[in-house]
C-alpha cells in the first residue's frame, strides 16, 4: 500500500498517561496528544487507577491528536486505515456486562495488596512460589492479574454478585479499552492479545490458552476471561459515539512486547525500557527458556494468528523513573524530572552512597516483597547531587542485575554480538532522554548502549503491528534495524573493569541491606 495519505493510529495507555500517536507511511508521527490521569493510594502498597477516567483520557487524546494532525494539513479522515493499542499490563479490572460501569477501581501492576494471598498459596501449593511457572512461565508474586482477580473475587461484594450472576467481565486494561471503544455494554468485544494474556499467570505458554489446571487451582472462573487472540490482526472495529467510528482495531501488544516490536528486536536481541519500572526483555526466538536466575519466561509477540510465537526472557524492575518523581514530589530535591541530569553531572561520583527504591519490594531478580528502599553510605559530605546521582545508578544496577542474569540463561548462543563481539543493549521509553543515565548505564554494563532517534517506541510497536495486519507494512520494513540504526546514539563504556566491580559489589551489598523491612513499626 503506498500513498502519501496512509496513517496508522497508535493508543499507548502507560501507568501514569494515555496517549494518541498517528504515524504517517514512513512510520513518522504527524500528530499527538497526551493526558496525565489520577494515581490512587488508597493505603500503603495499594495502587489504584480509575477506569472510567482512562476510557475519558483515550476518547481526549484520540480527537485531540486527530485536530492537531488536520490542522497541519494531513487528511487523516480518509487516509486512516487502522489503529494499534499499547498498555500498562497486569493492572486489573472487572465490570459489570450489563451496566458496562467497573466494580472496582483498577488495580495497578505494582500494588501489593495481594502479599498474604501469595504466602497462603506458597504454602498451600506443591511447588511453592513456583507452582505454576512450568506452565504459566510466572512465579507466584503479587504482580500478576491473577492474585489481583482473586483479591477482587475474595474482598469486593459486587464483584461476588456479578460473578453469580453472570454478569461480571474481567480484563487487563487492553481488554477495557478494545470492549469500550467497540460498543461497550451494547456487544463490546471482550477480547486480550496473547502478551497482555501471558501476563495474568493463567495463559499456557505453549497452547496460548487459558490453562484449565491453573483455573481450577486458583477458583477462577472460565465465563469472566476474555478471549485471546495474537497481536496482529483485525479485532474489530471501533463503535459510534468515538472520534473515529468505524477504523479497525488491528493490533494489541501489553507495552514491553511493543516496545520490543517498535525496536525491531529479534531472536538474541534486548531491549530494555525506562518508565515508571524498567523492563528489559531478550527476544529468545520460537523457544520458551526456562529461567534459574529469577527471570520470567514470557511470550514476545504473535504478529499475526498463523505467524510463528516469538519468546522473550524478562526482568521486571518496579521502580526506575519513579524514583526520581519521588525525588521530585515527595521530598522536592527538583521541581521537574529534567533536572535531575544537571544536579546529577555536579558530582563525579555518588560519593559512596547508594540508593535502592525497594519501595514496595524488588522484583528480578530478587522477587523479595518484603524488602524496602535503603539509602546507605551517608556521611556528612553527602549533599544532594550525590543522592540525585545514586538515583540515577540505581535504575542502572537494577538493569545490570537483569542482564546479568539473561546472559547466565540464554547462555553464549542465545545473545547477537556485532562484529566486535559486543551485547547491544537496545534503551527507549521517557528517562533515555538523560544522557549521563545512559553513560551510567554503559559503563556499568561494558556493553555499549543504543538510543534510538524516536525514544518513544511503544506507540511505534503498536502501529508497525497495525499496520502489518492491514498492509500498510510488510515485517521486513519493520525489521530493517540496519537503515533505523543508523540514526541512533551509541554510548559507549569508559570505565574500567576494576571500578566497575567494586562499584557492582557495594550495590549489592546496599541490596541485601533491603530484606526483611516490610514489618519496620509506623
Amino acid at each position: 500500500m503506498s500513498g502519501k495519505e496512509v496513517f496508522i493510529g497508535s493508543i499507548d495507555q502507560g501507568t501514569t498517561s494515555t496517549r494518541f500517536i498517528i504515524y504517517d507511511r514512513s512510520a513518522k508521527p504527524v500528530g499527538s496528544h497526551q493526558v496525565e490521569f489520577t494515581q490512587f493510594y488508597p493505603q500503603s502498597g495499594w495502587v489504584e487507577h480509575d477506569p472510567m477516567e482512562i476510557v475519558e483520557s483515550v476518547r481526549v487524546c484520540i480527537a485531540k491528536a486527530v485536530d492537531k494532525a488536520t490542522a497541519a494539513g494531513h487528511n487523516v479522515d480518509s487516509g486512516l486505515k487502522a489503529i494499534g493499542l499499547t498498555n500498562q499490563r497486569e493492572t486489573t479490572v472487572v465490570w459489570s456486562r450489563s451496566t458496562g460501569c467497573p466494580l472496582h477501581n483498577a488495580i495497578v501492576w505494582m500494588d501489593v495488596r495481594t502479599s498474604s494471598i501469595c504466602r497462603k498459596l506458597e504454602k498451600e501449593l506443591a511447588g511453592g512460589r513456583t507452582h505454576f511457572a512450568e506452565t504459566c512461565g510466572l512465579p507466584i508474586s503479587t504482580y500478576f492479574s491473577a492474585l489481583k482477580l482473586l483479591w477482587l473475587l475474595e474482598n469486593v461484594d459486587s464483584v461476588k454478585e456479578a460473578v453469580k450472576k453472570g454478569d461480571a467481565l474481567f480484563g487487563t486494561i487492553d481488554t477495557w479499552l478494545i470492549w469500550n471503544l467497540t460498543g461497550g455494554k451494547e456487544n463490546g468485544l471482550h477480547v486480550t492479545d496473547v502478551s497482555n494474556a501471558s501476563r495474568t499467570m493463567l495463559m499456557n505458554l505453549k497452547t496460548l490458552e487459558w490453562d484449565k489446571t491453573i483455573l481450577s487451582t486458583l477458583g477462577i472462573p472460565a465465563e469472566i476471561l476474555p478471549k485471546i487472540v495474537s497481536n496482529s490482526e483485525i479485532i474489530g472495529n471501533i463503535g459510534k459515539g468515538w472520534p473515529i467510528p468505524g477504523i479497525p482495531i488491528a493490533g494489541c501488544l501489553g507495552d514491553q512486547h511493543a516496545a520490543m516490536v517498535g525496536q525491531a528486536c529479534r531472536k538474541g536481541e534486548a531491549k530494555s525500557t525506562y518508565g515508571t519500572g524498567a523492563f528489559i526483555l531478550l527476544n529468545t526466538g520460537e523457544g520458551v527458556i526456562k529461567s534459574n536466575h529469577g527471570l520470567l519466561s514470557t511470550l514476545a509477540y504473535k504478529l499475526g494468528p498463523k505467524a510463528p510465537t516469538n519468546y522473550a526472557l524478562e526482568g521486571s524492575i518496579a521502580i526506575a523513573g519513579a524514583a526520581v518523581q519521588w525525588l521530585r514530589d515527595s521530598l522536592g530535591i527538583i521541581k521537574s524530572a529534567s533536572e535531575i541530569e544537571e544536579l546529577a553531572s555536579q558530582v563525579e561520583s555518588s560519593g559512596g552512597v547508594y540508593f535502592v527504591p525497594a519501595f514496595n519490594g524488588l522484583f528480578a531478580p530478587w522477587w523479595r516483597d518484603d524488602a524496602r528502599g535503603v539509602c546507605i553510605g551517608i556521611t556528612r559530605f553527602t549533599n544532594k547531587s550525590h543522592i540525585a546521582r545514586a538515583v540515577l545508578e540505581s535504575m542502572c544496577f537494577q538493569v545490570k542485575d537483569v542482564l546479568d542474569s539473561m546472559h547466565k540463561d540464554a547462555g553464549e548462543n542465545g545473545e547477537v554480538k556485532n562484529e566486535k563481539g559486543e551485547f547491544l543493549l537496545r534503551v527507549d521509553g521517557g528517562a533515555t532522554v538523560n544522557n549521563l543515565l545512559m553513560q551510567i548505564q554503559a559503563d556499568l554494563l561494558g556493553n555499549p548502549v543504543v538510543r534510538p532517534a524516536d525514544i518513544e517506541t511503544t506507540a511505534l510497536g503498536a502501529a508497525y503491528a497495525a499496520g502489518l495486519a492491514v498492509g500498510v507494512w510488510t515485517e521486513d520494513e519493520v525489521f530493517s534495524s540496519g537503515e533505523k540504526m543508523k540514526k541512533d546514539t551509541t554510548f559507549h563504556p569508559v570505565i574500567n573493569e576494576e571500578v566497575r566491580k567494586k562499584k557492582v559489589d557495594s550495590w549489592c551489598k546496599a541490596v541485601s541491606r533491603t530484606f526483611d523491612l516490610a514489618d519496620l513499626s509506623l
